[in-house]
């Protein structure tokens, strides 16, 4: 039967409480449950407010014939009358407990079949199962709640931006293929056959455009796409919250972003944030926690101890400052005495970020326990004990190799054991901007620098006269913010002028004609006035599904694809027939 106006709702199912007693109701909505209690039947009706439980009696022989006859997840409308419940009947776990509806009259808008999975938190299907029917997935509580969270961050978002100014501009999703770090997602062009357009991986050189076009302040949010290998808080489709502004420095920037911040914790989980957010320059953040994005809800602060390596007797350590190497460690307190098996799964632990050993150092009652005692001795290892200010209990861990190797091993470990000890507070935040980026990086393979960040990024002034002398020590007018642990924005100072420009693509070993080709129409645009310049972009996602206490973003998203880049859902990537292909002018190999 069609739904017609006598079937609009009086209600939500989160809505009814004992004050509307007495009231004639019209519900709708799917059954989430169905119960027969000695001839009386329950259901529970769901939307995304909440439950209600509806009762049908045993005296309208009729109705309660067709309600024995409904299935989980049917959809249906109800009109009746809504009665309070006895007190000893009153469900506290739900908004609604304190009434029940006395069902009248009975409509079923769809019979559903039988559910792969029952519609309920947690789920009781494995991954596969939830997105091949995302659908029924995106039925259950806390997915719905999380998309929700994540409307209400986009439109706090919204409304800060449109109070300080900022223009929402939509920038194409057909570009220029241009070498941004990842691969582009090409689109063949049936007009132009040969040519192609690609999918942005972000809006970078278009919000430069618009900085350029004077309008100062520019936010969107926006999907991006990138070609590259997934994981938990990646997918090849990903959106942004895009920023630029004009006339600005770093401090203007940290100062509207850390207001954005606060105004979305605010809204989103009521909770205030105090300003201004902790910085610290990469050199700092890499020697004291190992990786750029550092959780500093615990402490493990590793230490450099380069400088107790010669003569130590310990060849590893030796050598490893000999060749230019550091030795650095952490202490892990109170943890002690370590098993044989636990040691042996944390040196397999380090291996895949190069290192090729892990030292354990552990001072336990009367005792120190090393496997380099025997090469050192007592006293090296109470020095080191006495620089890491040990107690009975703590576990020194220490790797000597370059510096790359050292940070990658140790500030993962340095992860990996404040979760399996159990030293991360939830209920502290850790927010950090990460200041001082090195403007370039040297690509072994490729024996050349490539850019820390983008092409695009500003030295710092102080630091231009290097780029010719000594371009590894440039540093760069680029920042992170991080939060508990994970990089949620980035963003830089640009470059304003072509000359600039045309020195930084010269670094990167980008030739004129390549940089005509991919980048011209922004080098040629800089020559007609542009504005000194800045911006960052917020990794949405991975910001929502923090808020949302997730790991994955996958579960903040409506639609989201596997590790593997597939929707298991529609399909897709697809095969497309050969008609199609034809009149694109490609051929498959």
């Amino acid at each position: 039967m069609t739904q017609d106006i006598k079937w609009r709702r009086t209600h939500q199912n989160d809505q009814l409480r004992p004050a509307n007693t007495c009231e004639q109701v019209t519900l709708v909505g799917w059954v989430q449950s169905i119960r027969d209690h000695g001839g009386v039947i329950f259901v529970d009706l769901r939307d995304r407010w909440g439950h209600t439980q509806v009762v049908f009696h045993p005296e309208n022989e009729a109705l309660i014939n067709r309600a024995k006859r409904l299935n989980m997840e049917t959809v249906i409308g109800i009109q009746g009358v809504v009665v309070k419940r006895p007190d000893e009947m009153v469900n506290s776990n739900l908004d609604t407990g304190g009434i029940e509806v006395d069902a009248e009259i009975l409509e079923v808008f769809n019979k559903a079949k039988p559910t792969p999975f029952v519609i309920k938190d947690p789920p009781d299907a494995n991954d596969e199962t939830r997105f091949k029917y995302r659908y029924l997935d995106l039925r259950r509580p806390s997915i719905q709640n999380n998309m929700l969270l994540r409307h209400k961050t986009a439109q706090t978002v919204r409304r800060y931006f449109d109070a300080k100014d900022f223009v929402e501009i939509e920038t194409p999703v057909l570009m220029k293929s241009t070498p941004e770090g990842a691969r582009d997602y090409l689109v063949p062009s049936r007009i132009n056959k040969g040519k192609f357009y690609a999918l942005p991986q972000s809006p970078q050189t278009y919000k430069q455009l618009l900085m350029i076009s004077g309008f100062d302040r520019y936010f969107q949010i926006v999907k991006c796409f990138r070609d590259e290998d997934l994981r938990a808080d990646r997918q090849p489709e990903f959106t942004q919250i895009d920023v630029e502004m004009s006339f600005v420095d770093e401090e203007a920037i940290f100062e509207v972003m850390e207001g954005l911040m606060q105004q979305i914790f605010k809204d989103v989980l009521g909770q205030e944030l105090s300003v201004p957010f902790q910085r610290m320059p990469f050199d700092d953040v890499l020697l004291k926690y190992g990786v750029d994005r550092p959780d500093l809800r615990f402490s493990l602060e590793i230490q450099d101890i380069s400088d107790l390596a010669p003569g130590c007797g310990f060849q590893v350590f030796e050598n490893a400052v000999q060749s230019g190497g550091v030795i650095r460690g952490f202490k892990l307190p109170q943890v002690g005495p370590l098993s044989r098996k636990q040691t042996d799964q944390l040196m397999e632990f380090v291996k895949p970020f190069g290192a090729r050993g892990l030292v354990f150092v552990q001072y336990l009652e009367g005792e120190i326990k090393s496997p380099i005692a025997k090469f050192v001795g007592d006293p090296f290892l109470q020095k080191l004990g006495s620089r890491f200010d040990v107690q009975t209990g703590d576990v020194l861990f220490i790797v000597a190799a370059e510096q790359k190797v050292v940070c990658d091993a140790l500030g993962n470990l340095r992860n990996k054991l404040a979760a399996d000890f159990n030293l991360i507070p939830e209920d502290k935040m850790s927010i950090l901007w990460v200041t001082d980026f090195p403007l370039l990086e040297w690509d072994a393979e490729a024996k050349r620098y490539v850019a820390m960040h983008h092409p695009f990024t500003s030295p710092r002034p102080e630091d231009v006269s290097l780029m010719d002398s000594d371009p590894g020590k440039v540093r760069a007018r680029e920042y992170d913010l991080v939060l508990n642990g994970s990089e949620i924005a980035g963003g830089s100072i640009r470059i304003h002028q072509s000359a600039m420009q045309s020195r930084m693509f010269d670094l990167l070993g980008i030739d004129k004609v390549t940089a005509k080709q991919k980048f011209g129409h922004l080098i040629e645009a800089l020559d007609y006035g542009a504005p000194p310049h800045g911006g960052i972009a917020f990794g949405f996602d991975r910001l929502v599904a923090m808020l949302a206490g997730e790991a994955s973003i996958r579960e903040v998203i409506a639609f989201p694809k596997t590790t593997s880049a597939l929707s298991l859902m529609d399909g897709c990537p697809s095969e497309v027939d050969n008609a199609q292909l034809k009149e694109l002018g490609i051929k498959l190999i």
